[in-house]
Formats: C-alpha cells, structure tokens, sequence
C-alpha cells in the first residue's frame, strides 16, 4: 500500500496519532531475487542514488539527515498524513531518520533513477513482490542489519535510524540526479511571495520566504520544521505540483485505502523561489523520465542551486 499525493483541502477535528496502523511486514530479498542488487545494501551500482523514507509524524519529529538530501518529496499516506522521501546524490550524512515504510506510488517515482537504493522499515505483505520486481536495491533491516539501528530518543516505531555510509560507500554525485531538474537564472516574472501553504486531511505544510536565508522556511503542522541540532530548513527551491490521484488497491489494517500519486504524465505547478512563485507546467512521459518544467511559453524553468522539496497536491 503506498501512494504519493499531497491531497489539497482539510478536515475539521484531531488527527490520528500515527499512520502505523499494525505492522508492516518486513521485506526480504535475496540475490537472486531481480538480479539488480545483492540483498546486503552494501554493493552499490555507479551512480546509484540513496532514497529514504522517512516518517513526518509528530512523534518523529525532528527528523535527522533531512538538511543533506538534495530532493525531498512529500507524500500523503492513510489518514491523511504526510509522509517524506529524501533522495541522497551529492552527500550522505552520517544518519538518516526515522525510517518508516513503503508505499506503491515510491516505486514509479524511482524509476527515473538508476537501479536506485531504497531505505524503508518494511511493506504491507502483498506489496513485497512487487518491490523485489522493481529496478531497485531493497535496504531494509533485514537487509542490511548492521546498517540500522533503534535511538533512544523517541518511543518505537518511531526510532529506526540508517547509516547511509553502510549502504553506500561514497554519495555518487550531481549525474545520478537524472530528475529533469535544472539549475540557473529564476524565469522572468513570477509573484511576489510571502508564504504558500499545501493542507492535506491531517497535515499541513507551510513555506516562508526568508530573505537573509535565501529559502523557504518550513512550517510543518504548525510547528516549524528543524533538524536534530535545532537548524530550520529553509530549501531555496519548492514545488508543488498538482497530480492526479487514485485510490489504490492496497489498504491499512482499518480497510482505508491508500491514495496513489500519479507522477508520470502532464499538468501545472508552482515553482517558489527568490520570493517569487511561478505557474508553470510539468511533463513526465514515462516512468524512465525526468519531471521537465516549463513556462506555459515551453521555455524550461531552472530551480535555484541547492536543496529542492516536491510536493504532490492533488490536481485542482
């Protein structure tokens, strides 16, 4: 059961505690499983990138690794909750967390990636073979044990923690960012910004221009979003991008099903950066692409040098 979707709109009243309704069942793969990996999370391909998922619960705030990755996409998952996945390209930092697990909508979005390492705690069981079918290499627990371990900061399972440096043994560089993403100049026009908030049924994301930091501050839930020392994150680039979003055929232990994001196709979004926002559009022909964006004149629109967040809102 997975999804990435970031519905837009919100829900009167309390939201649930936590999406970790039962236990997820742990993946478990071997080398002969797909051939794309050896099942230790420890031989990493050229140019393989690191992608963690990674909880956004109250309880598992503050995330630690968060400020290293060079893309985090957001996600909605079952009650309306918010998930990430941060993607690790040019440094790996000595720890990432907490981990949680995957969702189906994870495996489309790493397609446009090679043969990408995926952290996760686990899945739900009918979801496990289509994981070890994916051009992936599964680093869970069970995986690689040694790459993991339980804080004692934080009440489980909000407290699983990976060494990225037993999973890779060095971060592969900018080239295995095969996103579409672009770097340069801001395009022409835009307006002027101060803050823009995405809500889904149980959270809520709110960004902040800072001019001093040159990044959008981030408010998650109302409280703002640092990392474990204490630091904001202020990424200098956000999008939100607007998708379409389908009820999948996967579900948690209470029957509600998981929304599923669809990333390949084509659509609007809102680029923030410099303390403008831009409306441009995005084009995604298959799963093997990168996300392109553009002006609605077709001209590429570049992202401002440093981290970016994606986050997927529900087409208008």
């Amino acid at each position: 059961m997975l999804a990435l979707t970031l519905a837009a709109g919100c829900t009167n009243g309390p939201a649930p505690a936590d999406d970790g309704r039962g236990t997820d069942r742990p993946a478990s793969r071997t080398d002969t499983d797909t051939g794309t990996g050896t099942g230790t999370g420890t031989a990493a391909a050229v140019g393989q990138v690191l992608a963690v998922k990674i909880d956004n619960v109250r309880a598992a705030r503050p995330q630690t690794g968060l400020d290293a990755a060079d893309i985090v996409y957001v996600e909605q998952v079952e009650g309306g909750l918010s998930r990430l996945m941060a993607v690790y390209a040019t440094r790996l930092p000595k720890t990432v967390g907490p981990v949680r697990s995957a969702r189906e909508s994870d495996l489309e979005l790493l397609r446009q990636f090679d043969r990408p390492a995926l952290a996760f705690s686990g899945a739900q069981g009918k979801l496990l073979p289509l994981i070890d079918k994916e051009p992936l290499e599964a680093v869970t627990p069970q995986d690689a044990e040694d790459a993991y371990y339980r804080g004692t900061e934080k009440a489980s399972p909000h407290n699983l923690y990976l060494r990225p440096h037993r999973v890779l043994p060095s971060a592969p560089g900018e080239a295995a960012l095969t996103t579409g993403f672009r770097h340069g100049p801001a395009p022409d026009g835009g307006t002027p910004t101060r803050s823009r908030t995405v809500r889904y049924p149980s959270a809520q994301f709110t960004f902040t221009w800072s001019q001093e930091r040159r990044g959008w501050e981030i408010t998650t839930d109302g409280a703002p979003t640092v990392t474990a020392d204490g630091r904001r994150l202020a990424p200098p680039t956000v999008v939100v991008q607007y998708v379409d979003v389908r009820r999948s055929g996967y579900h948690d232990v209470l029957g509600n099903h998981t929304p599923y994001t669809e990333t390949v196709g084509s659509g609007t979004a809102e680029v923030l950066r410099d303390g403008r926002s831009h409306d441009v559009r995005w084009l995604r022909p298959t799963a093997t692409d990168g996300t392109r964006f553009t002006t609605r004149a077709g001209t590429p629109v570049a992202f401002a040098e440093g981290q970016v967040w994606v986050v997927f809102a529900r087409r208008p």
